[in-house]
């Protein structure tokens, strides 16, 4: 599974929940997963990723709840649930691991001149 920073923020005083949300079907909308999630609570966003070369949906995505209960009850009552023909995965999202975030594709890795000696 792939995760994305988590985010906690402070909205009215709360504590917000970031939660990761797998095996989404394609042809869902956020207002699908909103509308799934606010069932279990108060959404405060929801972001489903794209593919940037194509614009189209990777299956997944991050709904943020308003608090952390809000957060447990829907990962107690979705995860593993049948949402549009798919068995979802729901889980708190954890920080990305091993990436440097600060810096670009461009200036790193393959084809960079980083790093490159001088011939």
């Amino acid at each position: 599974m792939l995760y994305i920073q988590g985010s906690r923020s402070k909205k009215g005083g709360r504590m917000s929940t970031r939660l990761y949300v797998g095996n989404i079907s394609f042809k869902a909308t956020e207002d699908d997963v909103r509308d799934l999630f606010s069932q279990s609570g108060e959404v405060v966003s929801v972001k489903l990723i794209k593919d940037a070369a194509t614009g189209r949906l990777r299956g997944f995505g991050f709904v943020e709840m308003a608090s952390k209960e809000d957060a447990q009850k829907a990962i107690a009552q979705l995860n593993g649930n049948n949402f549009m023909d798919r068995s979802i995965v729901v889980n708190e999202a954890k920080p990305q691991e091993g990436q440097d975030r600060g810096r670009s594709r461009e200036k790193s890795g393959f084809g960079s001149r980083e790093g490159r000696g001088r011939y």
